[in-house]
């Protein structure tokens, strides 16, 4: 079989399955989201759609982020939970324009975004680029999540001093601070160094190259998410100090493990058959999978705690370089620049955000 992602990820749930993947962490009937707001990219089908399910039956106002399923998957989770406290926007991540229109959407909205999920993401068969030139994979598992998140926090839909543009009275006491939560992957630490110098530049692969371009786009991703974890964790100059001594931002990342999802449409037509009864046997069921993102977002064992990772249900470290603080400040400018070139008149608008 020449598809090696799909090859690696099912000997990946094997072991996972054989071993035992361990169980470290889990929900409490107390970790609620009653009277908060959760947003989820990818949110139509698969890992996406079980946490919003989650959400919602632990009370939250959910907003689901996804380019196709509407308003059939909004309609779904609103019969299966009766929340009916359940909206969808329409957004093609792979796409500024649209990731854009759903920020200034929230915004002009006067929206508060309590729990962040980014967990869209894609594995094609081979190099596409995306609208905004970029290669698509590059496109939607990091530099979307990187500019969503970026425009979510310099506008105050997620509440912050450090990073927004405008003054935001953060401080809602006795609240839960916001939750920032990045679905990344396990074979971020196969993957080549962070080229900061040429950062998105278009790159042709096919199918035997996928998986090691895709464990770059999560190399990035969790490099990135350490990075923005320390940045809304340091004293705001001229802010007056938090009372409680817990961060203002939490921001977490993981991976999920191999979950049955849909992830074989982009597998060659042959092999689908093959792949289908074999995800099913082991790879996780999707609300099963979503249980550490849920667990990231809403937890109040770690209220407080920022920068986990999470494989599976268990505690670890991701690799070394994307904890390495240099390394994440050399990507935060990297990704800077690359946003500077392509939304110059977006980046002018906020000039005061980095």
């Amino acid at each position: 079989m020449q598809y090696d992602g799909f090859v690696h990820s099912i000997a990946l749930a094997l072991r996972d399955r054989l071993r035992g993947a361990s169980d470290a962490v889990d929900l409490a009937p107390t970790d609620r989201l009653d009277g908060r707001t959760c947003l989820v990219t990818g949110a139509s089908s698969g890992l996406g759609a079980a946490v919003c399910r989650h959400f919602a039956e632990r009370g939250g106002r959910v907003l689901m982020l996804c380019r196709s399923g509407i308003p059939e998957a909004g309609e779904a989770l609103r019969r299966q939970t009766g929340n009916d406290a359940v909206e969808m926007l329409r957004v093609d991540l792979a796409d500024l324009d649209a990731i854009d229109r759903v920020a200034d959407g929230l915004r002009d909205a006067g929206e508060r975004v309590d729990v962040a999920v980014f967990n869209a993401g894609v594995m094609p068969r081979a190099a596409r680029r995306a609208p905004s030139g970029l290669e698509e994979m590059f496109a939607v598992n990091f530099f979307a999540n990187y500019y969503l998140s970026q425009r979510l926090l310099r506008d105050g839909v997620i509440p912050n001093r450090a990073l927004a543009t405008a003054g935001v009275d953060a401080a809602r006491r006795g609240a839960p601070r916001p939750r920032l939560v990045f679905v990344a992957s396990e074979t971020h630490r196969g993957a080549s160094s962070i080229d900061f110098e040429h950062l998105g530049r278009y790159a042709e692969y096919g199918m035997r190259d996928g998986l090691k371009h895709y464990g770059y786009s999560k190399l990035c991703l969790i490099t990135y998410a350490q990075e923005l974890a320390r940045r809304l964790s340091a004293p705001v100059e001229g802010a007056p100090p938090r009372d409680d001594g817990a961060v203002e931002v939490a921001v977490h990342s993981l991976c999920p493990g191999p979950v049955d999802s849909k992830m074989a449409r982009e597998a060659p037509v042959w092999v689908r058959p093959l792949l289908t009864p074999v995800m099913r046997a082991f790879f996780r069921a999707p609300y099963e999978a979503a249980v550490p993102v849920v667990y990231l977002a809403c937890a109040r064992e770690i209220e407080g705690q920022t920068g986990r990772y999470l494989h599976v249900r268990a505690p670890k470290l991701p690799s070394d370089e994307s904890l390495d603080p240099e390394r994440g400040r050399r990507l935060w400018e990297a990704a800077r620049r690359l946003e500077q070139r392509l939304r110059p008149e977006r980046v002018a608008a906020g000039a005061s955000a980095c």
